[in-house]
């Protein structure tokens, strides 16, 4: 009988020096969390609803580092000159981290501008005039966190990321989970900056539909189960409107019931993405590590 038939180990060398037949599980799946996340909308949409993509984008980033340590995808970058792959790909983790920065900004600046109003409508002193002004001071401050957002969200759109024409499977796969991480925070800052509430006289009954009615009508439907909206609309209603006493005090009750459930949500979004921020950094150094090696 032959040696080499003999030994074990001088078969399993042969047959691990053939290319495998299919791709490696890792890149399935891989391939299988960037479908179910391109499936989600990109609209905005209710805090859950973001905190499933941001969940969803760290198991993504999880299978991702696992894929990067694997020596299939360094004989990739390495074997085939992926230079200029690997310089896009950086230069994109740089962009996306970037883009979380902005987000955890607006966030921890909506959670003190929510702080420090629910401690006056707790308290209650100084009257309705100091309450009213102490709303005016959050609206002012809401206003200035929008127009970061947008203009953050302008500049997103200048410097889209471009379709990938990675000839490598591997390098393919992490082109489009730069552009759904791109997505994902894009439309976790589109929930910060929340919808434009319409202008002239609509504005204000639509206002007193969201504060004060339990009926909303079906044209605002996407705007009231927007945890954003409906505070950003409290605020404009006692901000803007004299009322009687007995109506202000409804408005705050109102308000100060707003406020607990989107503090609570802020917080859980800022828990979810500092996960995420985490799970970016390390994917970048991953990237960095085969890139020097």
């Amino acid at each position: 009988m032959d040696a080499s038939a003999m030994n074990p180990n001088n078969s399993h060398h042969v047959r691990s020096n053939s290319l495998p037949s299919k791709p490696h599980p890792f890149i399935e799946q891989v391939d299988e969390q960037l479908c179910r996340l391109e499936e989600a909308s990109e609209a905005t949409s209710s805090s859950s609803e973001i905190c499933h993509k941001l969940n969803g984008l760290q198991d993504l980033h999880d299978s991702i580092d696992r894929l990067l340590l694997l020596p299939l995808t360094e004989h990739v970058f390495v074997e085939e000159s992926c230079e200029k792959s690997f310089d896009d790909l950086l230069e994109g983790s740089f962009r996306i981290l970037d883009l979380c920065d902005i987000a955890k900004d607006a966030l921890l600046q909506t959670k003190e501008c929510v702080q420090e109003l629910e401690s006056v409508l707790r308290r209650r002193k100084g009257g309705e005039m100091f309450i009213a002004s102490e709303i005016q001071k959050c609206l002012n401050s809401r206003k200035l966190i929008k127009k970061t957002i947008y203009k953050a969200l302008k500049a997103i759109e200048r410097k889209s990321c471009e379709k990938s024409q990675a000839t490598s499977a591997i390098v393919s796969s992490l082109k489009q989970a730069e552009v759904v991480g791109y997505n994902v925070v894009k439309s976790l800052l589109s929930f910060l900056a929340g919808p434009k509430l319409p202008s002239n006289s609509s504005r204000w009954s639509l206002v007193s539909k969201l504060v004060q009615s339990k009926r909303v009508a079906c044209e605002v439907e996407e705007t009231s189960r927007n945890e954003v909206a409906l505070v950003d609309a409290a605020l404009q209603s006692i901000a803007s409107q004299k009322t009687k006493k007995s109506d202000f005090l409804v408005q705050v009750d109102n308000l100060q019931s707003s406020l607990k459930v989107f503090g609570s949500n802020i917080e859980e979004l800022e828990g979810d993405l500092e996960a995420l921020y985490r799970r970016l950094i390390k994917t970048r150094v991953s990237l960095l590590n085969i890139y020097n090696y």
